[in-house]
Order: C-alpha cells, then structure tokens, then sequence
C-alpha cells in the first residue's frame, strides 16, 4: 500500500529508441511538444544529469505562465529519465522508460503524486493532458521523418 496517487500513460511511437529519447533531451525538440495543446514553451535551465535543475516557462493560449522547476535524478542514455517536478501547483516524481519494441519504441510515463484530496479530483486532467503531450510529441517526430 502506498500514499501516493500514481497516474500512468503509456504509447508506443514508431521510430527508434535514440530518437525518442533525443526529443527529450534536445531542448530545441522538446520546447515544440512539452505540455498540453495550446502551450509553448521557453526553457530556461536544462542541467541533464542527476541533480542538475530544468526550468521551464509554460505559456498558456491565454498568456498565462508557468514557471516550471524540476531536478532530474536518473538519467539513463536512452533508457531512462526520473525527475521531480517542484512548482508551481503540482509536486510530483516523473519517470520516463523508452523500451525498444520490433515496431517501434514504447514510451512509459508514471507520475507519482502525493494522494491528496486535490490530486485525486486532477488525476483524470492530468492524464489526458499527458495524451495531449504525446500527441505532440508523435506530430514532431512525423514531421522530422518527413524532413529527413
């Protein structure tokens, strides 16, 4: 039994393990898909390495920002990324697994919240935001593919 709300998404994308973890770790990539539909993004710190900072700034359709900071604490090439994510609303760990399949290469996301009363009523939000994520991110990889 734990005390922390788990909230699970998981795709598999049909390009190799390299180049999904690469839209991860090039800042350039992954200012273009990082959030939910409607956000751009502006990184301001990207330390990649287990203690090093990232810090984002979310810009929402409405203007609103986001300051976003999290520490990574694994980080694996091209296997694994776990961070923690501490601000603005939602304190969380993150850990990411690239699993290479025949068709493609899986990608797991397990966020671990604490199970309070207001986590609990955003777990359906924040999983559909991450489906939005990942459709962006399955844009940007089509359209590199097409670009090569």
């Amino acid at each position: 039994m734990t005390d922390k709300m788990e909230v699970l998404n998981a795709r598999l994308f049909s390009v190799d393990r390299d180049t999904l973890f690469r839209a991860f770790a090039d800042t350039e990539l992954l200012s273009l898909w990082w959030g939910p539909d409607g956000f751009t993004n502006r990184i301001g710190t990207f330390d990649f390495r287990p203690g090093g900072t990232w810090r984002i700034t979310m810009t929402a359709s409405n203007g609103t920002e986001f300051h976003n900071v999290s520490t990574f604490r694994e980080v694996i090439v091209p296997e694994r990324i776990v961070f923690e994510h501490h601000e603005p609303i939602h304190v969380y760990t993150m850990e990411i697994d690239f699993t290479e399949q025949a068709d493609g290469t899986r990608l797991n996301w397990r966020m671990l919240f604490d199970a309070t009363e207001e986590n609990l009523e955003l777990k359906k939000f924040i999983a559909a935001a991450n489906e939005q994520n990942f459709d962006r991110l399955e844009d940007l990889l089509l359209q590199i593919s097409q670009d090569r």
